[in-house]
């Protein structure tokens, strides 16, 4: 019975031990990705930067094509940046889904209770019966973003 204790003690501190490493290694990714986004900004800042003394020299000079260049890139760094932006969004989203499909984890956890003679089935929450719709957005999203490149092309 002791031994019993002991390993259930050792158990316990160690599922602790687990929670706690991975609030870390959550905090941790939250900081990579606000690092790398400031990262991001920093390299955006500098070349908005550099496209507004340009801009301000061809308004100086009243050179209509150097403005009309300068706008331009302008407003691509502009797209650019929306672009960087929805991606991020999107992989955000995409890295929190579960891989794993909870059928399965429900099955193997069923699995594993029936082995051991458990009544697990009570414990597990069921899945919804209704489908998110997810992939429309995308396919709109996409949509939105394939017309507004053609308009772009169109213009330059």
């Amino acid at each position: 019975m002791d031994g019993a204790r002991i390993y259930a003690e050792n158990a316990i501190r160690k599922r602790s031990e687990q929670m706690n490493y991975l609030r870390l290694s959550s905090r941790l990714d939250a900081v990579v990705s606000r690092l790398d986004t400031q990262a991001k900004m920093t390299t955006i800042s500098k070349s908005m930067g550099s496209i507004v003394k340009s801009l301000e020299s061809s308004l100086g000079t009243g050179n209509l094509q150097k403005m009309s260049e300068t706008m331009d890139q302008f407003e691509k760094q502009f797209v650019n940046m929306e672009v960087q932006a929805e991606f991020m969004e999107s992989s955000m989203a995409g890295s929190t889904s579960l891989s794993t499909p909870e059928g399965d984890v429900n099955s193997l956890m069923q699995q594993v209770a029936d082995d051991y003679g458990l009544e697990v089935s009570v414990g597990l929450p069921q899945a919804a019966g209704h489908a998110i719709p997810g992939k429309v957005t995308e396919k709109v999203a996409e949509d939105d973003l394939s017309k507004r490149l053609a308009e772009l092309k169109a213009r330059g």
